[in-house]
């Protein structure tokens, strides 16, 4: 299929042939949100931890006898009742990512770029450049494309481009190498290069 190309600056750039396989697929719900979910999952550091009653350090010994002394028995300080004690059922690290077929990932990523053509939020550039690393100049080109918040998707985004939209929370730039569903769905438009496309349709299609 054909998409209109457009340059960083807003003005018409011709037409771009791109794979159907990428951008006219149909979209499946339940398969984008298990991806997204496990994406978001992997994410997770699972440190946490705790200790129970036998990682608590101390309490080799009883307390106090078994009979005589009118309290409750007790074989050890270091249980969960009493203060200091284990936890009952302690956190312990983790690992929560979940288990994705590259199939299913690949189709989801293809399955988002198509909704994001039917609804107008893909925008495809013939190439994005930055004479310099200055945030102002990279927000006068996303203006001059009408955009407020936007993912920038090239096929390199070192250099000026990543030095000028790291301080940005509207605006963020990714290689097509990196590029992850969360981040697709994140923002309201997505700017993709010409040779990040054709990076994504070696890759994905």
């Amino acid at each position: 299929m054909d998409l209109q190309l457009q340059s960083f600056d807003g003005k018409k750039a011709g037409n771009i042939t791109v794979s159907d396989a990428l951008f006219d697929r149909e979209y499946n719900e339940s398969l984008v949100h298990q991806v997204v979910t496990s994406f978001l999952a992997a994410g997770r550091s699972g440190t946490h931890a705790q200790k129970n009653r036998s990682a608590v350090s101390g309490g080799g010994r009883k307390p106090f006898s078994q009979k005589g002394s009118g309290r409750a028995r007790a074989g050890t300080i270091r249980s969960p009742l009493w203060r200091s004690g284990g936890k009952t059922f302690a956190a312990t690290n983790r690992d929560y990512s979940k288990k994705v077929n590259r199939k299913m990932y690949r189709g989801a990523l293809a399955a988002i770029l198509s909704e994001l053509r039917r609804k107008d939020a893909l925008i495809l550039v013939d190439k994005v450049e930055l004479d310099s690393p200055k945030t102002k100049d990279l927000l006068a080109k996303t203006k001059s494309l009408g955009l407020s918040n936007a993912l920038i998707v090239t096929e390199n985004a070192a250099g000026n481009l990543a030095l000028a939209s790291r301080n940005l929370y509207d605006i963020a730039a990714t290689d097509a190498d990196h590029v992850n569903p969360v981040a697709l769905l994140r923002f309201e438009k997505v700017v993709m290069s010409e040779d990040s496309v054709r990076k994504l349709e070696e890759s994905l299609a």
